[in-house]
C-alpha cells in the first residue's frame, strides 16, 4: 500500500486534504496544458510562518485506503522523471502519458526541524508507474527530487532546494512533459572543456596523410566571449524527421553536417564543441537545450532539413525563438516540435514568460550572420539556391536556452533536387563551412 509521505512537505488535515491556509508564497498553475509559470524569486520566510509550519508538519499523514494499480482507467500515468544539472542550472522533466492539470507550491525552510525549502508539484488525476523513483541530485541547487503517490488520484513531485535564485515551470506536448528549470548564480568561469561531456564527438576519418597532419599548425585559441558551442543535429533514432522521395532522412543528413561543423569549429576556430548526439540516437527536445545549459555553452546551433507539401519549395532559412510571424513558420514549428498547430498556438500564448533569460537580440544577430554566410557559401557552388532569410518561431528545442541559440534549416528534403544535394558529401561540407563562417562573423562582431 502506498501512503502519503510526511517528507513530501505536505501539511495534511485529518481528512487528507491539503491545508491551503498554511501554504507560504503559494502560486498555482490552473491548467497544466502547454502553460508556463512566470519566474519566481525565492525569498526568505518570516519567522512567524516557520513556527506555524513546525506544528503542522507534526500531523500524521493519511494512508491511502486502496492500492494504486498500473492499469487504472481514466488516470494519467507518470512514467518517468529525469534531470540535467550543473552548479547554476538544473532541469527536471516529468513525463506523463496524457495532458493533466497540475499546480505547484513553494514552502520555506523549517530550520528547527532541519527541513530544507521545498518546491512541490501536484499532478491531478494521475498515478505513478512502478519503477519511477526519487533522484538524489546534490548539485548545489537541489538536494533531491522526490516522487510519490500523495493521494489516490494525485502524484506529488517534491524538489528539496538548497540555493536557488529563480525557477520556471512550463510544459511540452506530444508526449506531455512538465519541465522545471531551476537557476542559481554562476559559480565558475567555463574557460576549458569539462571532463564529463554527455556525448563526445566521434572522430572523423582522416582525409590527409599522417605526415601532413604533423606539419599543420594548431589553430590559435579564440579569445572572446564565445568559447564553447553546442551543435545539435535534429531528430535521430526512431525519429527520422523529414523524408525525401528518394529515401533521404533528415536525421542522417543533419548528423553528417553536424559532425563536419563540429570539426571545423574545433580546427578553424579553436572552440570547444559539444554535440547533443554524435550517433543515430534519439534525444527528447527538452534534453537538447538542457545539455547546452548543463555544459555552460556560449552558443547553441540546432541543425535541420526542411520539408513542405509543395515539392517545388526550396531554399535556406534560419530561425530564432520568438512568436511565429507567418502560418508557414507556425507549421514548421509544429513539424520540428512533433506536435500540432493548436499546441504551437498555446505555446505562443505563454512564450514571453519562457524567454525571460533568452538572448533575443543576440540570437537574432547570430541567425543573421549564419544565414548570410551559409547562403553565400552554398550559392557560390550550386545554382538556383534561394535565400529565404531569417525568421522566428516557437521551437521547443530552443525553449529554456540561456545562451544565443538558432535553428538552421539547411535545405528542403521534400524537394528532389535539394534532397540529392543534402545527401552529397560536398554539399554537406559547404553547408558546414557556411555555418562556421557565420559563427566566425558573429564572434568577430562581439569583440
Amino acid at each position: 500500500m502506498l501512503i502519503a509521505h510526511p517528507a513530501f512537505g505536505a501539511r495534511t488535515s485529518p481528512d487528507g486534504d491539503t491545508n491551503k491556509k498554511q501554504h507560504v508564497a503559494k502560486k498555482k498553475n490552473k491548467t497544466g496544458t502547454a502553460k508556463s509559470v512566470k519566474t519566481a524569486k525565492v525569498k526568505s520566510p518570516k519567522k512567524s510562518a516557520v513556527k506555524k509550519q513546525v506544528v503542522v508538519e507534526k500531523r500524521k499523514p493519511v494512508s491511502l485506503s486502496t492500492p494504486i494499480e498500473p492499469s487504472v482507467g481514466g488516470r494519467g500515468v507518470v512514467s518517468d522523471m529525469r534531470y540535467w544539472s550543473n552548479p547554476d542550472y538544473t532541469r527536471i522533466a516529468v513525463s506523463v502519458d496524457r495532458e493533466v492539470q497540475f499546480e505547484y507550491h513553494q514552502l520555506p525552510a523549517i530550520r528547527e526541524a532541519s527541513v530544507p525549502p521545498r518546491l512541490y508539484i501536484d499532478l491531478k488525476g494521475t498515478h505513478v508507474a512502478p519503477g519511477v523513483k526519487d533522484i538524489p541530485i546534490g548539485d548545489g541547487l537541489l538536494k533531491m527530487a522526490r516522487i510519490g503517490q500523495y493521494r489516490a488520484d494525485t502524484v506529488r513531485v517534491v524538489l528539496d532546494m538548497e540555493s536557488i535564485k529563480d525557477f520556471k515551470i512550463f510544459t511540452f506536448s506530444d508526449p506531455f512533459r512538465i519541465i522545471i528549470d531551476v537557476k542559481g548564480d554562476r559559480r565558475e568561469e567555463l574557460t576549458k572543456p569539462r571532463e564529463t561531456i554527455l556525448t563526445p564527438l566521434v572522430p572523423l576519418a582522416p582525409t590527409v596523410k599522417p605526415e601532413s597532419v604533423e606539419q599543420k599548425k594548431p589553430p590559435k585559441p579564440v579569445i572572446g566571449k564565445v568559447r564553447r558551442i553546442v551543435v545539435d543535429p535534429g531528430h535521430g533514432g526512431h525519429d527520422p524527421g523529414a523524408s525525401g522521395a528518394n529515401g533521404g532522412k533528415e536525421k542522417d543528413v543533419v548528423l553528417q553536417i553536424g559532425l563536419k561543423l563540429a570539426k571545423l569549429l574545433r580546427d578553424e576556430l579553436g572552440l570547444d564543441v559539444v554535440m547533443t548526439r554524435s550517433t543515430d540516437v534519439f534525444l527528447e527536445l527538452q534534453e537538447r537545450t538542457a545539455i547546452a545549459n548543463k555544459v555552460g555553452a556560449d552558443l547553441f546551433v540546432s541543425i535541420h532539413a526542411n520539408a513542405a507539401l509543395n515539392r517545388n519549395v526550396s531554399g535556406i532559412e534560419t530561425y530564432y525563438l520568438n512568436l511565429a510571424k507567418t502560418e508557414k513558420a507556425a507549421q514548421l514549428a509544429a513539424k520540428e516540435n512533433g506536435t500540432s498547430l493548436e499546441k504551437v498556438s498555446l505555446l505562443q500564448a505563454v512564450l514571453f514568460d519562457l524567454m525571460a533569460n533568452y538572448k533575443l537580440n543576440d540570437s537574432a544577430h547570430l541567425a543573421d550572420e549564419v544565414q548570410k554566410a551559409l547562403y553565400h557559401k552554398v550559392s557560390g557552388g550550386y545554382a538556383g539556391v534561394k535565400n529565404l532569410g531569417v525568421k522566428q518561431g516557437p521551437f521547443y528545442v530552443l525553449v529554456g536556452a540561456t545562451m544565443p541559440s538558432i535553428l538552421v534549416e539547411t535545405a528542403f528534403l521534400s524537394n528532389e533536387k535539394e534532397e540529392v544535394r543534402l545527401r552529397d558529401a560536398q554539399y554537406q561540407d559547404a553547408t558546414a563551412a557556411g555555418i562556421m563562417g557565420g559563427i566566425r562573423a558573429y564572434m568577430s562582431s562581439m569583440k
